[in-house]
């Protein structure tokens, strides 16, 4: 099995299965906190938060990696695009759909990302998509439907309800999926990653603060220790250390196939509710589970057909 992928590099490199290991794992465990940011203080601001520390900590990543600081002019609408779908709408999408449904609805939704970067990838960048990534994504789509039927099962919410979670939540994968590909377009790649992504964030920090006076009027605070952690978690591990490794498997292995990510995320959240929670697996979730990473491992496999040569003028 190779692992090679439509973005020209293999995700089984040690550096690349690293990066995507790591950034399941750390974003499997933020649904569960992101439902608990939103119980006292309204999505919005909690949002806000999140972003004004990951603003801070992504311009101090900024000036350890020595990366320039200013940006370019032709850079701003790249950092406009990116603050809006990322840091705005994605988050503002998902926050208010975890008002409707269960983080565990939401996360399983989350990984059809897939689908979408995809189709994006290919017909804007010219990522193809392989007849293994085809096949594996409908095996994971079967284990994805399992789990949201498990959780379905397992949500005190209302048709309605979850109908209005649903929606949400769409948005939310269309917005980052958007934002996936708008960081891999050549304009942006042209300018430098982590100074992109740290006036993004500052971007999409104003928006959202903006946002949230006009909605939810004058700044509240959960003063509980527990919701502090929360933004420093979110923020820190949940922003600056996993945005700059994934947008980077993004550009290096193909939006599709970074976004397979969203896949091991649900099964990550179900297994720290495990052992926080005492969630108990039944054959229905541990099935889903089992066919979501098959999916994945299918969808790996083979190599990307070499581009042709041009034909020579005569």
């Amino acid at each position: 099995m190779s692992g090679q992928s439509s973005g020209g590099a293999s995700l089984f490199e040690p550096r690349n299965l690293a990066s995507f290991l790591l950034v399941s794992l750390i974003w499997g465990g933020t649904w569960l906190v992101i439902r608990d940011q939103i119980a006292t203080v309204p999505a919005q601001w909690s949002i806000s938060y999140r972003f004004m520390v990951a603003t801070a900590g992504m311009f101090i990543l900024v000036a350890i990696r020595r990366e320039p600081l200013a940006m370019p002019r032709a850079g701003w609408k790249w950092v406009a695009l990116l603050g809006l779908l990322q840091f705005v709408l994605n988050f503002t999408f998902v926050y208010n759909a975890e008002a409707y449904i269960t983080s565990g609805l939401v996360a399983v939704m989350f990984a059809l990302l897939m689908v979408p970067n995809a189709i994006f990838g290919h017909f804007l960048l010219g990522q193809p998509i392989r007849p293994a990534f085809v096949l594996g994504t409908l095996i994971a789509a079967g284990g994805i439907a399992m789990l949201f039927v498990h959780e379905y099962r397992a949500s005190p919410a209302s048709l309605a309800e979850v109908l209005v979670g649903v929606a949400f939540t769409v948005g939310g994968i269309l917005a980052a999926s958007g934002a996936n590909i708008v960081q891999a377009m050549e304009g942006a790649k042209k300018l430098p990653f982590l100074t992109l992504l740290a006036w993004a964030m500052l971007a999409g920090t104003l928006m959202n603060t903006l946002v949230a006076f006009v909605q939810s009027g004058l700044p509240t605070y959960d003063p509980r220790p527990a919701y502090t952690l929360g933004v420093l978690y979110l923020g820190l591990l949940g922003s600056v250390c996993t945005f700059p490794l994934y947008y980077r498997l993004v550009r290096e292995v193909g939006a599709g196939t970074a976004a397979y990510s969203s896949v091991l995320v649900p099964v990550v959240a179900m297994t720290l509710s495990t052992m926080f929670e005492g969630f108990v697996w039944s054959l229905l979730p541990a099935a889903g589970a089992v066919l979501a990473l098959s999916g994945l491992l299918v969808a790996m496999r083979g190599r990307p057909s070499p581009p042709r040569r041009a034909t020579p003028e005569p």
